[in-house]
Order: structure tokens, then sequence, then C-alpha cells
């Protein structure tokens, strides 16, 4: 049998690149221990991506983000013909498209914020609108991304103007949605054994108070508690809620659910991520290594997904 070349697809155009590299170098480091042939492909635009992927039979996407994460690539990569671990393009789409995503959680009878999309309308009357309709503190964020950045919590209605103008102005777009009481949380999904299969729930304290981007990414600026300390009921309540979102989707393989547990424990959904980060502070390897797999285990386990069995 021939070996099975591997690409390793990792930096971009979009806002979350450098976590993108560290999710690759560390994705194809890890391929290579465990005798893959492996090659890292580190993409400044993905206008070199066709290039980039000539000779390679399958692609491991680290691409966070943008066009890598929203079913552009993954389209892609169907037109060549190049197999990929993971979810299809439609089901990236729907995911990265918080909007759409909210409406297919709603559909399936998941908990969703209240929320209200901007429609291109002027922004003093949508902010007069959210104002009336939905109670504060609100989270403004734009409708695709990652990794919370261009998000805001606004805790007095005088401040949700600049909010939405800032993150029309920086991403062309803006969601604000109700923001949660509680407790954060995040679920990874892994197919084991044939089954798509919810991992230890993981806990996120923030000393920030909101799990942005620098509390994500920056050493001491968040605590995570695996397995989150909950009891049983709960616990089995937020891993079906995480289940029913990937499956919402029309996720396959892996992938990671953000949730906030509300005071009244009751687990609302805030979005799906389908190429969850793998630096050595992401939260899928975090949830893996409490479930018993090592960084290479898990690798293995959605490379194995890239057999579109299903789709």
């Amino acid at each position: 049998m021939p070996t099975l070349r591997i690409g390793v697809l990792a930096g971009g155009e979009s806002p979350e690149r450098e976590i993108s590299l560290l999710s690759g170098r560390r994705v194809h480091q890890a391929l290579l221990d465990r005798g893959h042939a492996a090659v890292l492909l580190e993409l400044d635009t993905l206008d070199s991506l066709v290039a980039a992927v000539e000779g390679i039979d399958l692609a491991f996407n680290c691409l966070h983000g943008g066009a890598g994460e929203n079913g552009t690539v993954h389209l892609l990569l169907d037109l060549l013909g190049i197999r990929y671990p993971g979810c299809s393009a439609r089901a990236a789409f729907r995911a990265m498209d918080k909007p759409l995503a909210r409406k297919r959680f709603a559909t399936a009878g998941l908990a969703v914020p209240p929320g209200m999309e901007w429609q291109n309308q002027k922004l003093e009357d949508y902010c007069g609108t959210i104002t009336a309709q939905l109670r504060f503190p609100w989270a403004v964020k734009p409708t695709q991304g990652g990794s919370s950045i261009g998000v805001t919590i606004v805790d007095h209605p005088d401040k949700l103007v600049a909010a939405v103008r800032r993150v029309t102005a920086a991403f062309g777009s803006a969601l604000v949605e109700t923001y949660i009481p509680g407790r954060e949380l995040t679920v990874g999904v892994l197919r084991i054994h044939g089954e798509e299969t919810p991992l230890p729930i993981i806990e996120i304290r923030s000393s920030r108070g909101f799990f942005d981007y620098t509390s994500k990414y920056v050493d001491g600026e968040a605590e995570f508690l695996v397995p989150a300390p909950l009891d049983a009921k709960t616990t089995f309540l937020v891993q079906g809620a995480a289940l029913a979102a990937h499956h919402a989707l029309g996720c396959r393989g892996y992938s990671r659910v953000d949730l906030r547990l509300h005071e009244d424990g009751v687990p609302y959904l805030l979005e799906v991520n389908v190429l969850p980060g793998m630096t050595r502070s992401s939260d899928l390897p975090r949830a893996a290594a409490a479930a018993g797999y090592s960084f290479e285990d898990l690798v293995e386990a959605m490379l194995a997904t890239a057999d579109k069995e299903g789709q």
C-alpha cells in the first residue's frame, strides 16, 4: 500500500492566523511522531492553496476562522478530490454563520440567548430595538469568526451604539445577544468507536470576567476545570445539549461546543467550532486528555474521520 501523504494546512489570512500556525505545527509534529508522511503547509494567503496541496492525498485543516473554517476551503478540497477529516463544507458554513446556527439550534429545541442580528439598518434604530426588546447586559459580536475576536460585553444601554458601531466597522456585521449569567462551559465532541461522543465538560473561570481572546491564550488569565464540577444530572444535560447542537448543524467527526449554564440550570448554546484549536492551551486537547487520550491519540482519532462515512 502506498504511503498516505498528509498536508497540514495552517496560517491563512483570518484574525486567527497566529493560533492556526500554533495548531498546525503541533498537529504536524504529532503526525510525524506517529510515523505519518506529513508536510506542514503554512499559507500566507489562500491564493496559494491549490499549488500547496498538489500531490497531497489528505488535508488536515487547521485554518481557523475566515475562509478556512466557513466551508470555502472545504469546498475547494472537495473540487480537488482531496479528502479531509471533520465536517463537510455545508456543516462548516452553518457553524460559522452564528444567526443561521442559532436558528438550527432553536429548531432542534435547544436554548439560545435572546438575540437580534443587524440588518444594515441605521445603528440608532437597531440599538433602540435591542434596548426595547432584550434585557442587558448584552454580548455584541460579529456574525462570523471565533476565538472571541471582536466580542464585547455591554453593561449599560448608553454604551450599546458605540459597541455595535465598532463591530460593524471592523467586521461588517453584528449580532447582539442577551448575556447569560452563569457558568462558562465548553464540550468537545469526538467520534470514538464509530459514535459521536461528548468528552468531559470543561468549565472556564476567567480572571477578566469574560472568556475573551486574552483569557484563551495567555497563561494564567483563566482557570480550566475538567471535568467540570457539575452533578451527574447537569453533566448529562450539558453533554446532551452539546451533542444535539453538533448534530443540528450536520457536524461529524469532531467539534467543540460552547455554552453558558444559566443560574436556573438551563444550558444555552453559543456556538459550535468545527476546527477547534489544537494548541497547548486549547480546550479540545484538554478535554481529550481528561478522557485518557494523549495529543497524538486525539490527532489519530480526528484523522480517522476523513473516511467521510455517512456524508
